[in-house]
């Protein structure tokens, strides 16, 4: 037991972290589930048992303001009057199938109405890569092509289909690979290798993507892939004009463009779609996480003429069990029409800006702070080496970094040098405030440490 409990307005630490249930639990499982668990439970061995809003409390009665939301799956938060009336209604009736029901219905209209451009049309999934390996299956049908191009720290899933277009060691020591498929740096205003200049930056890597493509593929190119702000490598917003460029090229080379909207989607970033952010029209889209509220849905979105194309549009050939079954359909229904009409998009635009300017004066605090970056509640901040800001912080002091915040009552993705932050789309700018001033507390510790 800690001596002194930790008690703010929101978070509430009143055991050590974790604590003694959570460890027991946490015990038990490792006895019988396979290791490559999400790092962020394994690093935390915190049971959670409940959530209320932004809050998630522990076993042990711990509450943590929540940072995380399921990597940016829970937009709603926890416990939402609307989402679970929704889907106890429609679990009291049928849960399971194929076909038709009226909350599909429902969803598949209001998502033609909130679109980007004329992509209108909709398929669903269960899972992200699924969505994205149909993606990848609708872009072969309708060029005839056979190649894609992804881009260095993207990330689109960890299916074998589409194991190629990890930008990470995520895919060592399991290829072969898929053929055809390429990557290309993508324009990382901090990190890029082709150019260090943000102004001529974007054009430089398109630039580099043409000689790839005539160097190294046989010109087949079905589609260019990218997330239009990269998650997992640290919510990295490319340099200005990259997806216009993009656009371009693909226009170019007859290929399509394919944005990963999984993260970005439905308000996280402070507009509904973050492609919207750079005034473009993609071809498909691919959606999910927040989609569904904390059910797994995701799908694929694109216009009429692209997602007929065949073999995608054969019967069956698009189709998946779980995918749009009424459930999910009900849990994806409920949530983005809530997102609509309570305002989300909104609020993640407004209280983002909050938490950008609160965490950007940490980095005259801190020079282990070197960069704050993103959009609307889709936040990433990179810690560094403070005597080299251009080298990433030591995994130790990050890892260390986790905890100490974790222990006052913050959880997000923060054992890595590049912290990714995804509150629920309901965070107020009180509870945001007081999550901000525990990672201002944790990165006193940490730096008091590197000083020793």
């Amino acid at each position: 037991m800690m001596n002194t409990e930790t008690k703010n307005s929101y978070a509430s630490i009143v055991t050590e972290v974790p604590g003694l249930k959570s460890l027991q639990y946490f015990n038990e499982e490792t006895k019988y589930i396979a290791p490559g668990i999400q790092t962020i439970a394994t690093r935390s061995k915190v049971a959670f048992e409940k959530g209320e809003g932004c809050i998630m409390q522990d076993v042990d009665g711990n509450k943590y303001i929540d940072f995380f939301s399921g990597v940016g799956v829970a937009s709603l938060g926890y416990n939402h009057p609307i989402y679970n009336k929704y889907l106890k209604e429609q679990l009291d009736n049928i849960h399971v199938g194929s076909f038709t029901s009226k909350n599909r219905v429902e969803l598949t209209k209001l998502l033609a109405e909130n679109t980007v451009g004329d992509l209108n049309r909709s398929q669903f999934y269960s899972g992200g890569a699924e969505a994205v390996e149909a993606a990848l299956r609708m872009a072969k049908s309708y060029t005839g092509k056979t190649e894609f191009v992804g881009f260095w720290e993207g990330f689109h899933g960890k299916t074998m289909g589409v194991l190629g277009l990890l930008g990470d060691n995520f895919k060592f020591n399991l290829g072969p690979l898929p053929a055809g498929i390429y990557s290309s740096p993508y324009p990382n205003p901090r990190h890029c290798m082709i150019d260090s200049n943000p102004e001529t930056m974007a054009k430089s890597c398109a630039d580099f993507l043409r000689k790839k493509i005539r160097y190294e593929t046989t010109n087949d190119i079905a589609a260019i892939i990218v997330e239009p702000i990269q998650g997992t490598a640290g919510n990295v917003v490319p340099a200005p004009g990259f997806l216009k460029e993009l656009r371009k090229l693909a226009d170019e080379i007859g290929a399509l463009l394919i944005c990963d909207e999984m993260i970005c989607g439905f308000g996280r970033t402070g507009k509904m779609f973050g492609t919207q952010h750079f005034d473009i029209q993609p071809d498909i889209m691919t959606i999910g996480k927040g989609f569904g509220g904390g059910f797994p849905m995701t799908g694929v979105m694109s216009r009429e003429e692209i997602i007929f194309a065949k073999p995608f549009g054969n019967p069956s050939g698009s189709s998946s069990s779980y995918g749009g079954n009424p459930l999910g359909s009900t849990a994806a229904y409920a949530t983005l029409k809530t997102i609509i009409e309570d305002g989300l998009v909104e609020n993640s635009a407004k209280v983002g800006e909050f938490m950008m300017n609160k965490l950007r004066r940490l980095m005259d605090k801190f020079p282990i702070v070197g960069d704050v970056r993103g959009k609307g509640l889709m936040i990433g901040v990179e810690l560094v080496n403070p005597n080299n800001p251009k080298e990433k912080l030591d995994k130790k002091y990050t890892e260390m970094y986790f905890h100490e915040c974790l222990k006052r009552g913050l959880i997000m993705m923060g054992y890595n040098a590049d912290i990714r932050i995804y509150p629920p789309l309901i965070v107020t700018e009180e509870i945001a405030e007081e999550g901000i001033s525990i990672m201002e507390k944790a990165l006193e510790y940490v730096s008091d440490q590197i000083k020793d």
